[in-house]
């Protein structure tokens, strides 16, 4: 497990508003919430960004979205939500392990920030 923030909430080294878990991911609301409903879904596997996952992580990656999907069900967000990736500093990314942004509870606009 990495060392980043998320390897320490993943191994309950700190705590955070975990609203789901299963044996491959964890997702708990993010600290800084850019929306209304703002959760990191992240992966239990150490991968620092999505750039760095190969051909064996392709269905751990498929398992992030469909739980991202079923977390925004649990939350009551329906269909109207955004998941996002920021992959390297250079695009956002300021901790180095993956994770998806489910955003949801206002409009957003095209293209984003």
């Amino acid at each position: 497990m990495a060392d980043s923030i998320f390897g320490k909430i993943i191994r309950r080294e700190i705590p955070a508003d975990i609203i789901y878990e299963d044996e491959l991911c964890l997702a708990f609301r993010d600290v800084n919430p850019r929306a209304p409903v703002h959760v990191l879904v992240v992966p239990k596997k150490t991968l620092l960004q999505l750039s760095a996952a190969t051909d064996e992580d392709q269905s751990l990656l498929g398992h992030m979205l469909l739980a991202a999907d079923k977390i925004a069900g649990q939350l009551g967000v329906g269909d109207a939500y955004r998941l996002v990736v920021n992959n390297g500093a250079g695009a956002g990314q300021t901790v180095f392990h993956l994770h998806l942004h489910l955003l949801a509870g206002r409009p957003f606009t095209w293209p984003p920030g």
